[in-house]
């Protein structure tokens, strides 16, 4: 499927501003919800642009900086533990995805978000089912959002060392679950989330 479908079917209607918005980390057992939201210009297409679990972090990185540099505007939000305990991880991605929308310098005409999403915002939008795979926009702002939760894990990692967040992105590998039985929670570490180790 051409990966610029929905851009260029939103674009012959007028609509300029397309933004693509994603999240990542939804399932971690510590860290922030991450989302970004990106409008792309059209007809100069970044070759590579992808899902961003399929490319490499060395990739991402790459990608995720031509991204920032040619894009109309980007902006990324986050949800912090504290918050997905309290609304849970749903309603926190929701509203990680409209901060980051309404956080960019223009306005969107129309907003894809990955997924089955509905966000609570005044612009048209749609969603897409694997939108980061088959949507250029959307596997840009999927890129960006994850080369910022990996670095922002990688912090996290030396200031609580011994749970692996600089390999594991705070997901419940077998090794993080062991360091959480043996060390105890962190305060990036989400209560809500306690069956998945228990």
């Amino acid at each position: 499927m051409d990966k610029m479908f929905y851009e260029s079917a939103l674009h012959a209607r007028g609509l300029n501003y397309v933004c693509g918005v994603d999240e990542v980390g939804r399932g971690p057992l510590a860290g922030p919800v991450v989302c970004a939201a990106v409008i792309m210009p059209q007809g100069d297409i970044i070759e590579g642009v992808d899902d961003s679990k399929k490319l490499t972090a060395k990739k991402r990185e790459k990608l995720a900086e031509l991204i920032k540099q040619k894009a109309v505007a980007w902006a990324i939000c986050r949800v912090e533990p504290q918050v997905i305990d309290r609304i849970n991880i749903l309603q926190a991605t929701r509203l990680c995805m409209k901060n980051a929308v309404e956080s960019l310098d223009i306005r969107p005409d129309f907003v894809l978000t990955d997924g089955n999403m509905t966000l609570d915002i005044s612009i048209p939008q749609r969603s897409i089912i694997k939108g980061d795979a088959n949507c250029y926009c959307i596997g840009a702002a999927s890129i960006i959002a994850k080369v910022e939760r990996d670095a922002l894990m990688a912090e996290y990692a030396a200031v609580y060392p011994g749970y692996g967040f600089e390999k594991n992105a705070g997901y419940g590998t077998a090794a993080h679950i062991a360091a959480i039985k043996q060390l105890g929670l962190t305060p990036i570490h989400r209560r809500s989330f306690t069956k998945k180790w228990q």
